[in-house]
């Protein structure tokens, strides 16, 4: 499988995400090139303020896993990460993340913040952008369309 695979795999996550009522924002761990977990935003459905769809991901793949660390896996999402989510992501050592469409007003991998990858971090990981962004991003306007 390739990242438009696994992006669209997260994108699918997005969608149901959104059927449920929920900002449509889905996320998979791929290990050895297998989707080993996946997520999308729960925050309203378990009123979790950390349930974003990373965030779930990254906990279901620690529980696959045995262990938080996350070393050769990397996270498909559909929208940059927020401060919060791209945390947890240096604590789980993920290898790389792979994001759809840029988060201007919360993104913090470039956007607003840069937090992943700061120099004095212990841990850096490779980011790559762009993959399905307008799918995701036309996601998100038409759910915030049919809200208003």
């Amino acid at each position: 499988m390739t990242d438009l695979d696994f992006m669209q795999a997260a994108l699918d996550e997005a969608r149901q995400a959104a059927e449920a009522g929920e900002v449509p924002i889905g996320a998979v761990v791929v290990r050895e090139g297998t989707v080993i977990a996946r997520g999308q935003n729960r925050v309203l459905r378990d009123l979790d303020p950390t349930a974003h769809a990373e965030i779930v991901a990254l906990r279901a793949a620690a529980a696959f896993i045995g262990n938080y660390r996350q070393m050769g896996c990397t996270l498909y999402v559909t929208l940059e990460p927020c401060a919060m989510c791209a945390g947890a992501m240096i604590h789980a050592r993920l290898d790389r993340l792979v994001f759809a469409a840029a988060d201007p007003k919360a993104g913090a991998v470039g956007s607003v913040l840069a937090v992943l990858n700061h120099p004095q971090l212990n841990h850096q990981m490779q980011v790559e952008q762009g993959i399905l962004a307008d799918e995701s991003a036309e996601l998100l306007r038409s759910f915030f369309r049919d809200r208003r």
